[in-house]
């Protein structure tokens, strides 16, 4: 499960991280509304932690924007504000749940396993052409053919399906699976690409990862 968590309090942002790595989270953490709406909207994540008083672009404009494109990934709201009425305004930006600080790390953890239960109710796949990505096996499917993708490759995939064909720089594959921290370089993203490209191949898929010089790469469908 992958977590993203957008809190400009970085000690905060930094520990709850570290918290949720040591119970087997993937997680991610940004520190402003904007960037996070960016990371966000990539649809990789499983659950959004997400504070209200930020630079930038503040919880609740995030959470209005994420929903607003049609993103149904969970949002659990942190905040100091613990009044009805901020209640109210998080819940109807686009909230799950809404958490006051300080908070017990007890109830933030029974939390965030509500809120992915819930979510593995859901339909847990994404489609392009006539091939799927199973979101809870990894699995690339076209027909009665399959094939099980590498972390990596599944991570790289999903972002490409989610995108579409809107072209992605391999600065911004980079920085949403290897993260900005990481030592990976370009060459990572092309070596990961090809693997994909072959593993679709390998399945009969109509599915094609382009690549257009200085733009980055998106998906096509090819015609029949």
């Amino acid at each position: 499960m992958k977590i993203l968590i957008i809190e400009d309090e970085k000690l905060l942002a930094d520990s709850l991280k570290t918290l949720l790595e040591g119970k087997g989270f993937e997680v991610e953490a940004v520190y402003d509304g904007e960037t996070g709406a960016d990371y966000a909207l990539l649809g990789v994540y499983d659950l959004l932690i997400l504070d209200v008083m930020m630079p930038r672009m503040n919880g609740y404009q995030v959470a209005r924007q994420v929903r607003s494109r049609r993103c149904s990934t969970p949002i659990l709201m942190l905040t100091a504000k613990s009044g009805v009425e901020d209640r109210i305004n998080g819940l109807n930006a686009g909230a799950d749940y809404y958490l006051t600080k300080p908070f017990d790390t007890r109830e933030l953890l029974a939390c965030i396993n509500a809120l992915l239960r819930r979510q593995g109710t859901q339909v847990d796949e994404m489609v392009c052409g006539n091939t799927a990505l199973d979101l809870s096996t990894s699995m690339l499917i076209c027909g009665d053919k399959s094939v099980r993708l590498s972390a990596r490759e599944f991570d790289v995939m999903r972002i490409l399906m989610q995108s579409g064909s809107r072209n992605l720089s391999k600065e911004a594959i980079l920085a949403r699976v290897w993260g900005y921290d990481s030592n990976a370089v370009e060459n990572h993203v092309e070596v990961y690409v090809a693997f994909l490209r072959k593993k679709l191949k390998s399945i009969g898929s109509n599915v094609r990862i382009e690549s257009i010089r200085r733009l980055g790469y998106h998906l096509e469908v090819a015609e029949e």
